[in-house]
């Protein structure tokens, strides 16, 4: 007589099953802690910024369009789309080849690089800032050399961008890290193997397997680079209608006590931060959701 053992295997359910839940705690704790984040959010997060639109449109419409389209208003936001777009791609350009020669290569000072990679997120916005006065200023190290060939950095456009890229660089960079280290160096190697360039097996292999942080990363970095303060008030002189971006046209309108402008130009930033969300989420449940992408096989050599 043979003895059969019944071998009961877990049967994975749909996303709508019930998952177990991670304490045991009862169910009056779960709902003071929802109800504790829910405060915080509304407090800190949905009442300041419903008082920006409040305060903005408090006057009426023509008040906040003439606020808006006012040419120092104007310039302070030209300023700050062309500092974003030109320190975004940068960085880009940074974050994909550092990600690159981290993930994939191992070299003297790996480690190095990755301290100085995080350096602006424990650095203060201020003091690199200061960097570039030491650096660029009148009494700097460079200082005498540029007044002598007549180039100005520090109270330009120059130096308002050198500060934005030095506070956003880490965002594309410290997204794809994780990303491509995860990922391994398989399938570049099949690639490789297959007769594929460097540039092809980046281009049909690498990219598409990290598209989605790398645009997460990108998201991140502009929106940091339109809301940058602390390093762009050091560098920028404060020169109305020509080195101000928007959040320094605002602390100018806001110590003028032209408190409507203030909150109209103010309510362009929290816009452009709305939309950064809302593309930040879209991009975080695309990657969440995403199907894995298989090559077809009449394809698998095609480089």
């Amino acid at each position: 007589m043979n003895d059969t053992t019944t071998l009961t295997l877990p049967v994975r359910v749909g996303r709508s099953a019930r998952t177990p839940s991670a304490t045991t705690d009862p169910a009056w704790v779960k709902g003071l802690l929802i109800g504790i984040a829910l405060a915080f959010v509304a407090l800190f997060l949905l009442m300041p910024l419903l008082t920006v639109f409040a305060e903005a449109l408090r006057k009426g419409w023509s008040v906040y369009f003439s606020a808006v389209v006012e040419p120092d208003a104007l310039s302070a936001i030209r300023l700050t789309l062309l500092t974003a777009a030109i320190a975004v791609p940068l960085n880009l350009v940074f974050g994909v080849a550092a990600a690159w020669a981290i993930s994939k290569f191992e070299f003297r000072g790996k480690n190095l690089l990755l301290t100085l990679i995080d350096l602006p997120f424990s650095v203060s916005p201020v003091i690199s800032g200061l960097i570039y006065v030491l650096i660029f200023g009148a009494q700097g190290w460079m200082g005498e050399w540029l007044n002598d060939h007549n180039i100005r950095i520090l109270f330009a456009v120059p130096g308002i961008v050198l500060a934005t890229i030095f506070v956003t660089f880490p965002f594309v960079a410290r997204e794809l890290i994780p990303l491509m280290q995860s990922q391994g160096i398989e399938e570049e190697e099949a690639a490789l193997v297959l007769g594929a360039t460097g540039w092809q097996a980046f281009r049909k292999v690498t990219l598409p397997n990290i598209k989605w942080g790398l645009l997460y990363g990108v998201i991140l970095c502009n929106a940091r680079a339109m809301g940058e303060f602390g390093a762009v008030s050091v560098v920028s002189g404060h020169i109305r209608g020509e080195t101000n971006t928007m959040p320094l046209h605002v602390e100018i309108l806001y110590n003028e006590y032209n408190f409507s402008a203030a909150f109209a130009v103010a309510s362009l930033l929290a816009l452009l931060a709305l939309a950064t969300l809302a593309a930040k989420s879209f991009v975080a449940w695309r990657t969440r959701n995403k199907e894995p992408e298989s090559v077809p096989p009449e394809r698998t050599n095609e480089y």
